[in-house]
């Protein structure tokens, strides 16, 4: 992992002041040239940095990104350079490092351009998005596993689309928060799937009342809409299955689910 580049920059952090220190020892950039051809500014090692990154050289981008923080910590580029370390750890995959990093970015730099612009907070859900559990055929699906980053995903993208209305982001934003949406609404269709066929009708309504909250048009509307008057039928609260039902004919009044509903509205009495 790339967390492994933590020692790293820690031994260019230690040389950098070691260099700023001891006059005698040379001139910073003299030191850093020989040590790993670092330039004279801040501004050049900043631009060999972005060019390590943009070749997708992960671990090269981030010495020099360290040693900007390390031999001009007061430049405009340690900042930056603080957020570009961040970029090289998700793109080595690295993408709890990679989110822990943006976070800190945005709790000390909240009004930088990358920040006010939607790019961190996209970055964490993007990470986050990394984060999901795989659909292989060998193993069971992805709606079956833990959603924990499926929900921390959910979280930060809707934190985009809220609070970053005219960034750049918001396009990848929504169509990343639809594919978690509809991952998390599966999720809730399994296990409430899971207890009707056991004959917990209850569990059913809760789950199905989640889904139908949260995650509203991401694909399972109209089976949760059917199977939650059916659930609410069975615990006795016919007037929530009406509303159930009725809802159902309203929004799909051409599904084969607003047929059944019509049908069980009938013996309601609706």
């Amino acid at each position: 992992m790339f967390r492994l580049l933590l020692p790293v920059f820690a031994l260019l952090c230690a040389c950098g002041g070691a260099v700023r220190d001891n006059p005698a020892s040379g001139t910073a950039a003299t030191k850093g040239a020989a040590a790993g051809q670092y330039s004279v500014s801040a501004q050049q090692n900043y631009e060999k940095g972005m060019k390590h990154l943009g070749n997708e050289e992960w671990p090269e981008a981030a010495k020099y990104f360290a040693f900007i923080k390390a031999r001009y910590p007061y430049s405009k580029y340690a900042v930056l350079a603080d957020l570009r370390i961040a970029d090289a750890e998700f793109g080595a995959e690295s993408y709890l490092g990679a989110i822990d990093q943006y976070k800190l970015f945005l709790k000390f730099h909240p009004t930088h351009d990358m920040v006010e612009n939607g790019y961190v907070a996209y970055k964490i859900g993007e990470a986050y998005c990394h984060m999901l559990p795989d659909d292989w055929f060998l193993v069971p699906p992805a709606y079956e596993k833990d959603q924990s980053a499926a929900l921390d995903a959910a979280r930060e993208l809707q934190n985009v689309i809220k609070n970053y209305p005219r960034s750049p982001f918001l396009p990848k934003a929504k169509e990343l928060y639809a594919s978690v949406a509809h991952l998390l609404a599966a999720h809730e269709w399994y296990v409430a799937e899971f207890y009707w066929k056991r004959g917990v009708a209850m569990g059913t309504v809760i789950r199905l009342r989640a889904l139908l909250k949260n995650y509203s048009g991401a694909g399972y509307d109209q089976d949760a809409l059917w199977l939650l008057g059916r659930a609410y039928e069975r615990v006795g609260h016919k007037d929530d299955a009406r509303k159930s039902f009725e809802k159902l004919i309203e929004l799909y009044p051409k599904s084969p689910q607003a047929d059944e509903a019509r049908h069980e509205l009938a013996t309601l009495g609706g």
